[in-house]
């Protein structure tokens, strides 16, 4: 499994925005020079984060976003899953997707929400706050 450049690039956003002070008022712009993000791809990231309730935003003078809660309460599960969607290391899990030409036969398909569960679950266990660490 191997995560889009675009939910890499929200991890990355995410841990440099921890780095500040809690409740610090954050912009897309400041954030994209210090990650060396594209602006125009931290401001895309910056309105996805903000819908999946990872980022809270102010408008007006004095505006930006901050977390909208502690970096230790997200985890990387919520920044992936912002980004991408739930977590399923195969599609034939769901059940309104039917592209597997081995479908009817697989004797594998019905464990593998077991495995969605156990990948998702080593995600969740991972904090912002952990990712935020700078270490040399």
């Amino acid at each position: 499994m191997r995560l889009t450049s675009l939910a890499d690039y929200a991890v990355v956003m995410m841990a440099a925005a921890a780095r500040h002070p809690a409740g610090a008022r954050l912009s897309a712009t400041l954030l994209a020079a210090e990650t060396g993000l594209p602006l125009p791809t931290a401001q895309k990231l910056t309105g996805r984060l903000a819908s999946a309730g990872l980022l809270a935003t102010a408008r007006g003078t004095g505006g930006g976003f901050r977390l909208a809660r502690p970096a230790g309460e997200i985890s990387l599960a919520d920044i992936v899953e912002a980004v991408e969607g739930p977590i399923e290391m195969t599609s034939c899990v769901d059940a309104e997707r039917h592209e597997c030409a081995l479908e009817r036969a697989c004797q594998v398909r019905p464990h593998m929400g077991v495995v969605n569960v156990a990948v998702r679950g080593a995600l969740q266990g991972v904090s912002l706050s952990s990712l935020a660490e700078l270490r040399a």
